[in-house]
C-alpha cells in the first residue's frame, strides 16, 4: 500500500453549500486525514493523506462534490506523504 498527500483545490459554486462538513465527512469516513477550508478567491482547499487509490476516491468525490454545489475546476498535485496529521477536519487558517 502506498501512502501519499495529495492537495486539491475545487473552484465554482463550492462556499456556502457545505462543501468543506461534505469533504471532512467523506474524508474521515475513508480514512483519510488532513484539513479542508474555504479560499479567499471563493475555491476550496484541501490536503489529504492517506492510501493512495484512496486519495484517488476523494479526488474523484471532488469532481462532483456534494449535491447544491457545483464544480467548475478541479486542480490538484500529489506530494510526499508526511503523516502529521491525526484526523480529518476544517480549518480557518
Amino acid at each position: 500500500m502506498t501512502k501519499a498527500r495529495l492537495r486539491i483545490q475545487v473552484y465554482g459554486i463550492v462556499q456556502g453549500v457545505f462543501f468543506r462538513s461534505s469533504t471532512e465527512e467523506k474524508a474521515s469516513s475513508m480514512g483519510l486525514t488532513g484539513w479542508v477550508k474555504n479560499r479567499r478567491d471563493g475555491s476550496v482547499e484541501i490536503l489529504a493523506e492517506g492510501e493512495k487509490k484512496v486519495l484517488e476516491a476523494l479526488l474523484a468525490w471532488c469532481e462532483k462534490g456534494p449535491e447544491g454545489s457545483r464544480v467548475e475546476k478541479v486542480e490538484h498535485s500529489w506530494e510526499d506523504f508526511k503523516g502529521e496529521f491525526s484526523s480529518f477536519y476544517i480549518t480557518y487558517i
